[in-house]
């Protein structure tokens, strides 16, 4: 069983976050999954992005590290899109990660101080057409970069060009890759000590 601390995308905790939330639950996983919009959501991307814009980057990643206070260092931090940057955050900055899942989102670790921690395992996910990522698309390379110089990360591509792919509230909902994409993720978690 590990813990995880996951992290919603721009347009809010969506039922499809929930949902997702709720079958790593079901495998016996313990999953915290705060709302880090005070209870907006949205219906297009372009809208959730322009609310974080307004709310600001530096504050969406300053109410992730506040949702992790009062938990365990020895956890797992995941992040869809925007969430990825607070999980990414959290798991380069608060000693004792057990590890990060990056969904439809990388940074360069020189965003949050860098290098990425040794022996912290990293799982990311990312459609390799993403339509939110074109061209150049910047997390790619930094995903790339990542799991060429970390021993212990791993970068998962599905063919297409959606970005919330995992998200089956969403209409870019890709059912057959979000699969593969929740069998590599428990794979991850079970393997967590």
């Amino acid at each position: 069983m590990a813990e995880v601390l996951l992290f919603h995308h721009a347009q809010g905790l969506t039922a499809g976050c929930l949902s997702f939330a709720d079958e790593l639950r079901a495998a016996g996983h313990v999953v915290h999954l705060p709302d880090l919009y005070d209870g907006k959501t949205f219906t297009e991307l372009a809208d959730g992005v322009e609310h974080a814009q307004q709310v600001g980057f530096d504050t969406i990643i300053e109410r992730g590290r506040m949702a992790a206070d009062g938990l365990p260092n020895q956890i797992v931090y995941a992040g869809f899109s925007l969430g990825a940057m607070p999980a990414q955050m959290l798991a380069q900055t608060r000693p004792g990660a057990k590890g990060a899942l990056l969904f439809h989102s990388c940074v360069p670790p020189s965003e949050f101080g860098g290098p990425w921690p040794e022996g912290v395992p990293l799982q990311i996910h990312i459609m390799d057409a993403d339509e939110w990522a074109l061209p150049p698309n910047e997390d790619l390379e930094a995903a790339r970069q990542l799991d060429e110089t970390v021993e212990r990360a791993e970068l998962f591509l599905y063919p297409g060009d959606r970005h919330l792919f995992a998200d089956d509230s969403l209409p870019g909902y890709d059912e057959g890759a979000t699969t593969l994409l929740k069998q590599r993720v428990l794979g991850f978690l079970d393997h967590i000590q």
